[in-house]
């Protein structure tokens, strides 16, 4: 019974780390880069709602603000890959390393930062759990259909292109680095939105809040992929994909808690969450590879051997 209380809570927090993952989704799989400003930028939108929403501000209008400041972010580690001709993990770890201080900055050079429990909150106050998670679904479900829709534009379908093929993308006179540039800034405010809901979920804001947030996000996709795919196949279109991103989170989440449940030492999750992304990750190579005729020859002329 106490395990079948927490999952609600579980799910809800699933909910708005599948946006995030959604983020990390657009680097990942479409734009074929490895973007770590995600881990600096969750926490700047976490910053950045809280000390909004302790100042007045509609919470709401915190998220927008925290959207702003995300696709800033994007935007840095966009310029510096593709004018300065930095790789795109460096870039991301040079501008993750700028945020730290620009984290601290916007919370007053602290810490963290709560929100006070008087302040009108987007997710919880005056809300059960299960409303909550009512909240979270209808957010996360508002943001798949307009990434839908967005991705079916000219200008989507451009970004899709680029991370599809560079050099084709190129010859159709399609601007490769803009594209980058504008993915990666998607991507980061996506994140930054994530970060948002997280601080006006649990109640405070964190400098170190995105520590760690790439590889969950790496979780959410591969999980929700692996998953996607043991259903549908190759039914799963792009639609799919991003429910089953969000899908993933909330796996992911649910693993998470059944882990606090059996009382085990929750600082070994790092451990738990690396082994979970290492073996979904291995299982396309694998299934691929026992599906390869080459394979199968072999292990055919061994048994008549």
């Amino acid at each position: 019974m106490d395990l079948a209380g927490r999952l609600p809570a579980a799910a809800a927090q699933g909910l708005f780390w599948g946006i995030m993952a959604l983020g990390v989704y657009i680097t990942f799989r479409i734009l074929d880069i490895a973007d770590l400003t995600v881990d600096g930028t969750f926490a700047t939108g976490g910053a950045v709602s809280a000390v909004m929403i302790m100042k007045g501000v509609n919470p709401w209008v915190t998220v927008l603000v925290a959207l702003v400041a995300g696709l800033a972010a994007g935007f840095v580690t966009g310029f510096l890959h593709t004018k300065f001709g930095i790789p795109a993990i460096l870039a991301g770890i040079l501008t993750q390393y700028a945020l730290y201080s620009i984290n601290l900055a916007i919370m007053d050079f602290k810490a963290n930062t709560a929100v006070s429990s008087a302040t009108p909150n987007l997710v919880m106050t005056g809300l059960n759990v299960n409303q909550s998670l009512l909240v979270c679904f209808i957010l996360a479900a508002v943001i798949i259909a307009i990434m839908y829709w967005f991705f079916g534009t000219e200008l989507g379908s451009a970004l899709r292109a680029t991370g599809a093929n560079q050099e084709m993308s190129k010859a159709q006179g399609i601007n490769v680095n803009r594209m980058k540039v504008v993915g990666l800034a998607i991507s980061n405010g996506l994140v930054a939105v994530a970060g948002a809901l997280s601080t006006q979920y649990s109640g405070f804001a964190d400098v170190n809040a995105g520590r760690g947030s790439i590889v969950i996000g790496l979780a959410a996709v591969i999980i929700g992929e692996v998953v996607g795919e043991a259903i549908f196949g190759k039914k799963l279109n792009f639609a799919g994909h991003l429910i089953f991103v969000v899908v993933g989170a909330i796996i992911y989440y649910l693993v998470y808690t059944l882990i606090l449940w059996l009382q085990m030492n929750p600082n070994l999750m790092k451990l738990f969450t690396a082994i979970i992304v290492a073996l979904f990750l291995a299982v396309p190579y694998l299934r691929s590879k026992s599906k390869n005729s080459f394979a199968k020859a072999g292990k055919q002329s061994k048994k008549e051997a």
